[in-house]
């Protein structure tokens, strides 16, 4: 299935993508797409709803974030050794683990502000893993099953906030729409091998992230069991799991975005966005 939320920011309702692509109402079945709605329990039911029977919402509205109720935005860095190699670091012995706040979570195709005093905002296509029921001291093998499903990241960045001023990198990566997700929660049984889809990126229409998930150094069940081992991750929690070569970081000369710009994004079976950078006030 493809579950999204659909609405006015604060006011969107659940739905599923049909088979011809058109956005079906959940609201009877389910209050919102989080929580226990992501149960693998309640996905069950989900999926043996016929989507012809549920109301055809008309026209295109607004697409909010896939999931609801995230507690924790965790991201992994240096995860594609090709990236690890043009940030100018090295791979990592472990997965290097940072927070992003979950104020900068926003819809896919919703504006993305530069913030004041930015000079160095940057892109980042990822695989987003979101979590269906709690998963603490879970091992790799088990992993997964504690996985609902997989949604397209932005992970947005400024870099001189992340690393050319003190402390560590989570104020370059938590500012206001710093965090489109979606444009759906592709569950699970739809995905059948997470380390094998192709990832992309342009801006102004220029191809600039050209990636496979097959190139992560840690891989999405590796990832779930570790994080699980320092702490709980619950229903809606997402994990945004690194990305391939291609940021404007590792351009030579560095380019950044700036207002007016346009960036596309996609992960094979996962849906794709569509943002305009627009400086903050």
């Amino acid at each position: 299935m493809k579950l999204l939320r659909y609405g006015k920011p604060g006011k969107e309702r659940p739905g599923l993508l049909d088979a011809d692509g058109k956005i079906r109402d959940l609201s009877e079945h389910v209050a919102d797409i989080g929580g226990a709605a992501i149960s693998p329990a309640s996905l069950k039911k989900l999926a043996k709803i016929d989507p012809s029977s549920l109301p055809l919402v008309k026209g295109k509205p607004r697409l909010g974030p896939c999931v609801t109720g995230t507690g924790k935005f965790i991201c992994i860095g240096l995860n594609y050794a090709d990236h690890a190699a043009e940030s100018g670091m090295a791979v990592p012995s472990e997965p290097v683990i940072f927070m992003k706040a979950t104020s900068s979570i926003v819809g896919p195709d919703d504006d993305v502000l530069i913030p004041r005093g930015s000079k160095k905002t940057d892109w980042e296509v990822e695989l987003g893993i979101v979590i269906g029921k709690t998963a603490k001291y879970v091992t790799e093998a088990d992993a997964l099953n504690y996985v609902a499903g997989y949604c397209v990241i932005n992970d947005v960045s400024e870099r001189e906030f992340q690393a050319e001023r003190q402390g560590q990198w989570t104020k370059g990566k938590s500012c206001d729409t710093f965090g489109p997700t979606g444009p759906w929660l592709v569950t699970k049984d739809e995905v059948k091998d997470p380390q094998n889809l192709k990832m992309w990126l342009t801006v102004n229409g220029k191809k600039r992230q050209n990636g496979s998930t097959n190139t992560m150094v840690y891989g999405a069940a590796y990832l779930v069991s570790y994080l699980s081992q320092f702490m709980s991750l619950l229903p809606g929690d997402i994990i945004s799991t690194g990305t391939p070569p291609g940021v404007g970081l590792g351009m030579k000369p560095p380019k950044f975005l700036k207002n007016g710009d346009v960036v596309e994004l996609g992960i094979e079976g996962l849906g794709t966005q569509k943002q305009t950078f627009v400086q903050d006030k």
